[in-house]
């Protein structure tokens, strides 16, 4: 196992924080916005991951895209079912699970949901850094998350 200096252990849980510290107020701004009415801000966020595959997704597999525990997700997929937001469809390759999938209605709130969202963040995060430092912000968050799954 590789040593890690003081200096490095501080300055990574300094970076950390801050990263958390951000991330926390921009959704507290987010939240605070009108164009949740339809969905909430984690609805939304599982429209939006399944919005960003071409076909039905297990559960399992939207699970890796949101902040949501398997039994809150399996949860809030039921209520969205019901909604009519989402639909489910029998998993040809295994028969025991199911397969989740953007219905018509759901489709059209994420979309309207989603542009308003976007520039929202266009707004507060673009609006704040420059071109070169959002494309230096991407590239950690790739190399974080690269990093995470593996």
């Amino acid at each position: 196992m590789p040593t890690t200096s003081r200096t490095n252990v501080r300055l990574a849980n300094s970076a950390w924080e801050s990263l958390m510290t951000a991330h926390a107020a921009l959704m507290g701004k987010f939240a605070a916005e009108d164009m949740w009415c339809d969905v909430n801000m984690r609805e939304y966020d599982v429209l939006y991951t399944v919005s960003k595959h071409d076909g039905p997704m297990r559960i399992g597999d939207i699970q890796s895209g949101v902040l949501l525990s398997q039994p809150a997700l399996s949860r809030m997929v039921d209520r969205l079912v019901i909604r009519g937001l989402l639909e489910r469809s029998p998993d040809p390759e295994d028969g025991r699970a199911v397969r989740i999938n953007l219905s018509e209605a759901g489709a059209r709130i994420q979309r309207e949901v989603g542009r308003a969202h976007a520039r929202s963040v266009a707004r507060d995060v673009g609006g704040a850094l420059t071109e070169d430092e959002l494309q230096t912000l991407r590239s950690i968050g790739q190399k974080l998350s690269a990093a995470a799954a593996s």
